[in-house]
């Protein structure tokens, strides 16, 4: 009974390790996407130890996530896009898999503060 109230604690910690490196992470929106995809990543392991009924939707917005930020930081790496950058515009779309699994976590958050009963 022990190790099941320490096991429970610590996805609790986890979750809201998570949710704050998420929300530290949206503050700047290139070197912040790592936080955003650590935490992503966190949450997604922690609801899938809890077995809550949303981890799947934790792990689709972290796998989103991971391909948005992948193509960030490559098109970065690239020169940027945009006037000021080597690619043009239409090469953003790579990146808009990342705000999609940020809002899918924003949907999810919401969820579990105002809609969930225990």
């Amino acid at each position: 009974m022990k190790n099941r109230t320490k096991r429970e604690r610590g996805l609790q910690a986890g979750f809201i390790l998570g949710v704050v490196l998420i929300l530290f992470g949206t503050l700047d929106p290139l070197e912040g996407s790592v936080l955003v995809l650590l935490g992503s990543i966190l949450l997604a392991v922690v609801t899938y130890g809890f077995r809550d009924p949303q981890h799947k939707w934790y792990r689709l917005a972290a796998v989103l996530i991971f391909f948005g930020v992948l193509a960030l930081w490559i098109l970065s790496a690239y020169g940027g896009i945009g006037e000021g950058g080597d690619l043009g515009y239409g090469w953003a779309a790579w990146i808009i898999p990342y705000p999609v699994g940020w809002l899918i976590l924003m949907v999810l958050f919401y969820l579990r503060l105002f809609v969930q009963k225990k």
